[in-house]
């Protein structure tokens, strides 16, 4: 309930606080009795609601990912964004709009899941020791050399486009939610409903195979079932998240790890607690954006980097990857 609360708060306060504050008084007003002649009502409405829902439908998809490719692999420096996942989308995104002239959000999800799903096959396949399952240093190897590889597919086409697609391509690209719509928010709906349900689907065999494979079989979970949903999964929610947000780095790395902290090792519970840290996160990251370089603003992907880049060197050195 506290979690719920956090959000609630981050959320009403998304709404006041930008560029130019808002009372509560006028948020208030502007969500129960809408004056289009008001130029607050206006920006509470149309700028800064659907930009809100999109910060914590994108931050709990996110968050949901990074935690189901944690219990997956067993890694707990596994997120979205390091995986080459964010990265694969991206270049999917980027090569539908250039080449196929794609201007819908759900065309840009379409491709951004597809994107996901093959840029995360490629680095779990290179990320694979032999027979003996997925090897940690091996698969961020494997992410860095997909990821160096799909920025400068990205790069290229973006420089080879026309001005207009260059500019949009370049606020989206640093995570901005700057262009949120409703439009937007409808699709995060969707897609993260349908990836919640194929999540849920599956989770009771998560909890399996975290204490080992061979335990995890003896106790009923079927692995290759388990890897094919939790891949399905991951597609959809990273997918539909950085179509609809650009690619944001760090929230699906930081948000299960606080949720372990205060959830323990369920997975029906990191996965609920991860959903409302990513939330919380996105939502202060974009914030923090509009305030820190008003009128201007810096978008949530780069803040969201500044505070995850320090937490991913404090991940490595405390956990010291080196194998299974």
């Amino acid at each position: 309930m506290l979690g719920f609360l956090v959000v609630a708060a981050l959320a009403l306060a998304s709404l006041a606080i930008g560029s130019r504050p808002i009372g509560l008084r006028n948020v208030a007003a502007a969500l129960v009795a809408y004056d289009r002649a008001d130029d607050l009502h206006l920006i509470v409405r149309e700028v800064r609601l659907p930009r809100m829902i999109v910060a914590v439908l994108a931050g709990a998809a996110l968050g949901m990912a990074g935690a189901v490719m944690q219990a997956l692999t067993r890694n707990p420096l596994a997120e979205p964004g390091l995986l080459g996942i964010n990265g694969g989308a991206a270049t999917a995104v980027v090569l539908g709009v250039s080449l196929f002239h794609l201007a819908h959000v759900s065309h840009y999800v379409l491709c951004a899941a597809v994107g996901a799903g093959l840029a995360g096959v490629a680095v779990f396949a290179l990320g694979r020791a032999g027979e003996t399952g997925i090897n940690p240093v091996r698969l961020l190897l494997a992410e860095a050399g997909i990821s160096v590889t799909l920025a400068a597919v990205t790069g290229l086409v973006v420089l080879n486009a026309p001005p207009t697609v260059f500019e949009g391509f370049r606020t989206w690209m640093a995570g901005s939610l700057e262009r949120s719509g409703f439009e937007a928010a409808v699709v995060l709906v969707v897609a993260v409903s349908a990836g919640l349900a194929v999540v849920l689907a599956h989770v009771d065999s998560l909890n399996a195979l975290a204490l080992g494979d061979d335990l995890g079989q003896a106790l009923g979970a079927d692995p290759r079932r388990v890897w094919l949903l939790s891949c399905l999964s991951v597609m959809i929610l990273a997918g539909a998240a950085t179509a609809a947000a650009g690619p944001i780095g760090f929230v699906g790395l930081i948000a299960p790890h606080l949720a372990r902290a205060v959830a323990g090792p369920d997975q029906r519970r990191i996965l609920a607690f991860s959903a409302l840290f990513a939330a919380a996160l996105l939502l202060g990251a974009d914030m923090a954006g509009r305030v820190i370089a008003a009128p201007s603003e810096v978008p949530a992907g780069i803040v969201t980097a500044l505070l995850g880049g320090p937490f991913f060197v404090a991940a490595v050195r405390r956990f010291r990857v080196g194998g299974r």
